[in-house]
């Protein structure tokens, strides 16, 4: 999905242009979106709730919630791993060298849900 470009993302477009140590912020930033975007994705798309997933995990819905909104900093590759296994699925690690698209712009990266 197509987001348009607000005034504010337009401007953090200039800034991040100049400097590193905020576009390296907003880049973390937004890399730990789309997992938590990722995660919430995997779950509906397997049909199970919040609460199926983490009696699957053996934790509470509510934790569920807080990894999904993004309200959990430095998720564990463990969690990961128990996220993936409880939904039938896989975790695999794979990093890749960023394409040119991938450095232009915070807003063609940014997916809205």
């Amino acid at each position: 999905m197509a987001v348009k470009k607000t005034a504010f993302m337009k401007w953090v477009d200039r800034k991040i242009v100049k400097d590193a140590s905020l576009r390296r912020l907003v880049e973390e930033n937004l890399a730990e979106m789309r997992i938590e975007q990722e995660l919430a994705a995997l779950r509906e798309r397997r049909g199970m709730t919040q609460r199926e997933l983490a009696d699957r995990m053996g934790i509470s819905q509510p934790a569920i919630a807080k990894l999904e909104s993004g309200r959990v900093k430095n998720l564990e590759l463990r969690t990961l791993f128990r996220w993936a296994t409880a939904l039938g699925r896989e975790l695999r690690l794979v990093i890749v060298a960023p394409t040119r698209r991938s450095t232009k712009g915070i807003a063609r990266r940014r997916r809205i849900a």
